[in-house]
């Protein structure tokens, strides 16, 4: 096989395989609100765009949304997490639910909103994003619901549903800066994947300290890769493995962090996989067009975790998550891959 890319067969396979595993996510969820229109005009009161109003959807958001890409390619997920008891959440785990996400790890609090990002897009273009939240850490009552429900979910048992006896092969962390991933949480789960053998992955968020040491797998961007290594992003280069910057932040990641895996997602760049004693590896991405990249990251790290619960190599994983990838921006809101696109892709 050459390096840089997968046969369709291949991905058949890792795919046929992945759909035998199951994959819990935790982290923080949200309600992703599109507001679509057009513009025609300027406001009289103020030199603002007047979007008109055509259409709505909404989607889940955050760590929902890595739980939506591992189901539409067919993996079982179970979601865990906290949303409001408001009508933003209930429209939530409705989302979720129609999605065939296992929400059942849900946590609602009255004291705490659901969060909602709103876009407002005109034209294909997003015009403003308005947030609703509140980013008040997890407590510790709630930190030890969330780990006793995740140690649970890990040894199901007869009693639950056929979904749920599969084999949990990994759990992915999303950390989107609003409160869920707290230090004793994380701790929490880094020692029930070590004792169980259990593969971890986590998208970072560097403006949330954390002690990110001994995960599986770590799914920076470039700019969140520098912050975590304390650099400044001073340099670029068309060629990232002649970045020097960019090779400097890796190995301290690498000797800092000491993950299994680093996966740096470089935008049109395409991504760099990064291990300890080896020569980094850069995938060039494979997007035709660029729409949008909300929840690209999502796919990413959701892809890379089901490959590797299906067999793949830390390269192949790669190269399937960056098609994937590839595959999302092409496409307006929130959006997901399926294994037909997700086949379709390799077709020379």
């Amino acid at each position: 096989m050459n390096r840089r890319t997968l046969t369709t067969r291949r991905v058949k396979e890792l795919l046929a395989a992945a759909r035998r595993a199951r994959v819990l996510v935790v982290g923080d969820v949200m309600l992703d609100h599109f507001i679509w229109g057009t513009v025609s005009r300027i406001s009289p009161e103020a030199p603002v765009p007047v979007v008109e109003f055509q259409r709505e959807n909404l989607m889940p958001g955050g760590a929902a949304n890595v739980a939506r890409n591992l189901t539409s390619l067919r993996v079982s997920a179970d979601l865990f997490g906290r949303v409001g008891k408001d009508s933003e959440g209930e429209k939530l785990r409705r989302l979720l639910g129609d999605h065939g996400i296992r929400c059942q790890g849900l946590i609602s609090r009255a004291d705490h909103p659901t969060s909602v990002k709103t876009r407002i897009i005109a034209h294909h273009q997003q015009v403003v994003r308005i947030d609703r939240e509140a980013r008040d850490c997890l407590d510790e009552g709630a930190t030890h619901r969330l780990l006793t429900a995740i140690n649970r979910a890990c040894g199901a048992g007869a009693h639950l549903t056929s979904c749920a006896t599969k084999d949990v092969a990994g759990i992915i962390i999303g950390d989107y800066g609003k409160g869920i991933v707290t230090q004793p949480l994380l701790d929490g789960i880094k020692a029930l994947c070590q004792e169980r053998g259990l593969w971890l992955s986590l998208d970072p968020k560097p403006v949330h300290k954390l002690n990110l040491a001994g995960l599986s797998l770590l799914t920076p961007n470039r700019k969140e890769a520098f912050e975590l290594a304390g650099m400044a992003d001073e340099t670029r280069n068309p060629n990232p493995l002649a970045d020097k910057n960019l090779m400097v932040v890796a190995s301290r990641l690498l000797a800092d962090l000491r993950p299994a895996l680093l996966l740096i997602t470089l935008g049109e760049l395409g991504m760099l996989l990064c291990q300890r004693d080896r020569r980094p590896f850069h995938i060039p991405t494979v997007a035709q067009e660029v729409f949008d990249v909300s929840g690209a990251g999502d796919t990413v790290i959701a892809t890379f975790t089901l490959a590797v619960a299906a067999g793949a190599s830390p390269v192949e994983a790669a190269i399937l998550s960056n098609h994937a990838a590839g595959i999302v921006v092409g496409k307006f809101g929130t959006a997901t891959v399926s294994p037909e696109e997700l086949i379709d892709s390799f077709v020379p």
